[in-house]
């Protein structure tokens, strides 16, 4: 069996680390920023952030013509630095939070999925990410 494709994105958040983990392990934020694009929508999130707990997230196109549930099982989890988990297919991420001057730098390094072209998934998942970022900058403005 060969190596999975290794993609990573990362993103820079004009917030502190500890506003950037929480966004980030909500189910209520999860469910505001977990979408591609303003097409989709992510209707439920589950979490349980522990060694051995579980996450699924709801992803669906706001037209209802395809949708899937995102989900898997954390492997490592070391607050506010590191969240690493395993998906339901098997493949790993592993999500690394690195804060500094009030500002946090996301970098989560995937194996890719064998259906869709690598460089499709890096934009989705950037997309995700980016979007993610806009939502903190934007809650954070707010505090």
């Amino acid at each position: 069996m060969k190596e999975p494709i290794k993609i990573t994105v990362e993103a820079t958040i004009n917030a502190p680390v500890e506003k950037v983990w929480q966004a980030w392990n909500t189910p209520a934020d999860i469910m505001q920023w977990n979408t591609p694009d303003p097409s989709w929508h992510c209707p439920s999130s589950e979490n349980d952030l522990r060694v051995k707990g579980k996450f699924k997230n709801r992803m669906e196109a706001k037209d209802g013509s395809f949708g899937f549930d995102f989900e898997g099982t954390y492997d490592t989890v070391d607050l506010y630095k590191r969240i690493a988990y395993t998906m339901s297919d098997g493949r790993t991420a592993d999500t690394l939070f690195a804060g500094k001057d009030g500002k946090t730098t996301l970098t989560t390094t995937f194996d890719a999925e064998t259906v869709n072209d690598p460089e499709f998934q890096k934009q989705g998942w950037q997309a995700i990410l980016n979007n993610f970022a806009r939502y903190v900058e934007s809650a954070n403005s707010n505090n």
